[in-house]
């Protein structure tokens, strides 16, 4: 192993000393989960009464995720609906300003 040079400020030098122990570092297989682990989570959950309480907080969010995309969609429908005149218009280039601005000041 070669000396750093003199110049060499001490943060370069840790990091050239953190490479080469990374570059000598042999290679592991990752950490994998016990065999068994899901199961017996799962299991220890229904036996301590929590296995329902999960559903339900799964079935709760399912639900406020399909209402949000119901609302989200008739949102979208109505508001396509009700600018429909834009798209007639879009052969003029003064129309879009124009709708917009009518549609600003119309109650």
């Amino acid at each position: 192993m070669k000396p750093p040079p003199q110049n060499a400020s001490p943060a370069r030098t840790d990091v050239d000393r953190l490479l080469r122990a990374a570059a000598k570092a042999k290679d592991e297989a990752p950490a994998e989960m016990p065999f068994g682990f899901d199961t017996r989570v799962i299991a220890l959950s229904r036996r301590n009464g929590n296995g329902s309480a999960v559903a339900g907080l799964l079935q709760r969010v399912a639900l406020v995720a399909a209402a949000v995309i119901v609302l989200a969609t008739a949102g979208a429908w109505l508001e396509f609906n009700q600018s429909d005149d834009v798209l007639v218009a879009s052969g003029n280039e003064f129309a879009i300003a124009d709708s917009a601005i009518q549609d600003e000041v119309a109650p």
